[in-house]
């Protein structure tokens, strides 16, 4: 038979069963009446979460703090970027760049750097949507998140089903099932030349597909992109398996805005207009696809078997240097997941092996000479075959009704084969004073990590209080081992560690629920650049911060929901980082807000029969360092943001998506470096229309 989160779960309450749907709808009014009559039959409930161990669990008793944003969040953020909708995840910042670029955030500092994407794991049904190793901070936009089914986000270390890469935590994208795929089309369009087409439907028998194009002018000068996704579902039984899989794609064509320069230039209505980068670009395509095969084993067991593939390349200008030379970086790959789990009285378990084979590649050439030490030409030109193997098991006990004890471990094997396919050693000519670029000689490196957990909780109807420690790393990336500057030769570098205490709460009272965690994280052996710009390994930090999610149903109309964070990121080491001067032992990490979060207060006026719903939504961000010295600052921000719903008939219905309502002057990221003041400007205010068919 199959296994069943709710058989394992029998505490689930009508109280329980209004949580789990409201914490996952972050207070979704529309769904208030549908979650009255299913608090009355808790065995109908369904919000689950399965990134934690590639099954289905009741989330509500789950040792390690979470976030899940449904389908129905989803559909009403109607996201143009990805960090409108991760706003509404507690301890996370998506920090946007220009077009559909950005950085992670996720109890954590943005981190910036060849490795530092390498610090959050960003999947799709569970598998990486880059290779590990080949990391590369935009790549949440190959995610066809605006037809998600949901989106999980896991925080911290120590999943042992995810390996490399899961360091601060996952982000992990799960498509919609055949079943709760719409048929419809979606037509909006808005400011500065925005437009978006997006349809899904079934095509036949246990299949959908779902797509969108959109295209955008840009708010400043020489900016805006074309972009297209796509999603092929796939449900089907065979025999006695269960069949499930997905194949998607994306292509990205984008005019690139650089930083703006000089203290609060975002706050000169010319100034933010400009385009100091005319000539930037990026052009991405990448594509995934996955097909799992589940049977039943014996009377309480089921095996998966789940190959997989990716393909990813990118084209871009890399204007945020003076010299802009031209990367071109690209990887394949082939693997497999196989996984068995079960349950014996008390125990549960879980076992699995994971392979994943790529073939990576990268060129750097600059067309135009700068200088001596920053030549034309190609500087690298590079192949990468990668190799990483790991097993895992978990083991969940149920110590008594009220107590359960989880543990789990991951070993992981991770081989690299570099071959450089030009000269090497120095790319510059023998007279030049400091060449940057070096390129090393064909080698092969080898990396043995494990990460692990072990939690203990305590379950009653209305809460759940549990405490974990956990273990997370990553294996450095292939950029931070090969592509060297200023002469090193070898970078001597081990893989990054994380060790982390986690004490959390979660629960429902009446109509309010809330999910408040504590957590303590010290980062070791971290990597980064030297002020001679050696790639080096040793340094430390600490984060340490405080999280909440709560949503409140005040009335049939009327509910309000939101999160908050409070953190502080902290050097806790001294190290001569690229750009410091003197000791930064102790000081706050730059790009670390002390606090940010949002707030939604949403009406549905189906109560008064008027199928009209609304949100009005606060976005803060506080200040923030923008360099290791904690010399120069970003004073923040505050975003007020609309969003309206009309449905019209039950075929069409109408929606609007307002955002920035009183037109703030503020930095999507702001920076300090080569002596100035830099940031990615943040839009005016800018409204999007919206007409949906339901065929």
């Amino acid at each position: 038979m199959r296994i069943s989160p709710l058989l394992l779960t029998p505490r689930l309450t009508p109280l329980l069963a209004a949580y789990l749907s409201a914490m996952s709808t972050v207070g979704s009014a529309q769904q208030y009446d549908a979650e009255k009559d299913e608090a009355t039959n808790p065995e109908e409930v369904e919000t689950v979460i399965v990134t934690a161990r590639r099954t289905d669990e009741a989330g509500f008793d789950l040792a390690t703090s979470w976030a899940v944003l449904d389908q129905a969040s989803i559909e009403r953020v109607a996201a143009q970027h990805s960090n409108q909708l991760f706003n509404r995840v507690s301890g996370a910042w998506v920090s946007r760049g220009n077009g559909q670029e950005s950085l992670v955030s996720l109890r954590s500092p943005v981190l910036t750097g060849a490795g530092s994407c390498g610090a959050f794991m960003t999947a799709q049904d569970g598998i990486s949507m880059r290779s590990p190793g080949f990391c590369n901070v935009n790549q949440l936009f190959d995610a066809n998140l605006l037809q998600a089914g949901r989106v999980e986000v896991l925080k911290g270390p120590g999943a042992v089903v995810f390996g490399s890469n899961a360091l601060y935590g996952i982000i992990n994208v799960v498509t919609r099932s055949v079943g709760n795929t719409p048929n419809q089309v979606r037509v909006e369009g808005g400011s500065r030349d925005y437009y978006r087409v997006s349809a899904s439907g079934a095509v036949g028998s246990g299949i959908a597909l779902s797509a969108q194009t959109s295209q955008y002018g840009g708010y400043q000068d020489a900016s805006g992109y074309d972009q297209q996704k796509a999603t092929l579902r796939i449900d089907q039984e065979w025999g006695n398996w269960r069949v499930d899989g997905a194949l998607e794609g994306s292509q990205l064509d984008q005019e690139t805005a650089g930083y703006i320069r000089g203290f609060e230039a975002y706050e000169d209505d010319q100034a933010r207009k400009e385009n100091p980068n005319p000539e930037a670009y990026r052009n991405a395509w990448s594509g995934r696809g996955h097909i799992g095969l589940t049977r039943d084993w014996g009377d309480s067991s089921e095996l998966t078997i789940r190959p997989f593939w990716r393909s990813n390349s990118m084209t871009f200008l890399q204007h945020y240097l003076p010299w802009q030379a031209t990367e071109t970086n690209r990887h394949h790959s082939l693997g497999v997941q196989v996984s068995a789990r079960g349950t014996h009285n008390a125990l549960s378990w879980l076992v699995g092996i994971d392979a994943d084979h790529t073939e990576g590649a990268l060129v750097e050439n600059q067309a135009d000479f700068f200088s001596p030490n920053q030549p034309d030409g190609i500087h690298y030109d590079y192949d990468v075959d990668a190799d990483t193997v790991a097993a895992f098991t978990h083991l969940d006990w149920s110590l008594t009704e009220r107590w359960q004890l989880g543990a789990g471990i991951r070993l992981e094997d991770t081989r690299y084969d570099y071959a450089n396919n030009a000269s090497d050693g120095a790319v510059c000519a023998p007279t030049a004073s400091a060449c940057r670029f070096y390129r090393p000689a064909d080698r092969k490196d080898n990396f043995r990590d494990w990460t692990g957990n072990l939690s203990v909780s305590h379950h009653t109807d209305t809460t759940t209080v549990y405490g974990q420690v956990a273990r997370g790393f990553r294996a450095p990336q292939t950029t931070e081992l090969y592509r060297l500057q200023a002469g090193q030769t070898v970078a001597e570098i081990d893989s990054e560690e994380a060790e982390s205490v986690e004490l959390g709460v979660r629960g429902a009272v009446s109509s309010l629920s809330y999910d408040l965690s504590v957590y303590w994280t010290t980062k070791e052996n971290v990597i980064f650049q030297d002020r001679d710009r050696f790639n080096v390994s040793g340094a430390e930090t600490t984060h340490r911060g405080v999280e909440l999610a709560a949503s409140w149903r005040l009335s049939p109309t009327w509910a309000v929901s939101g999160n908050a964070s409070y953190a502080r990121h902290r050097y806790n080491s001294d190290i001569q980082l690229l750009g410091s001067r003197g000791s930064i032992d102790g000081n706050d990490i730059d790009t670390a807000p002390k606090h940010f979060g949002s707030l939604q207060l949403t009406a549905d006026l189906a109560n008064y029969n008027i199928p009209i719903t609304g949100e009005l939504e606060w976005v803060w961000l506080a200040k923030y360092w923008l360099d290791p010295n904690n010399q120069h600052e970003y004073e923040g921000h505050d975003l007020l943001n609309l969003r309206a719903s009309w449905q019209i008939t039950q075929a069409v219905a109408v929606s609007l998506v307002a955002t920035n309502l009183l037109d703030e002057g503020y930095a999507e990221r702001a920076d300090y470096g080569f002596g100035s003041y830099r940031y990615f400007v943040g839009e005016p205010r800018s409204a999007v229309l919206g007409i949906t068919f339901a065929l």
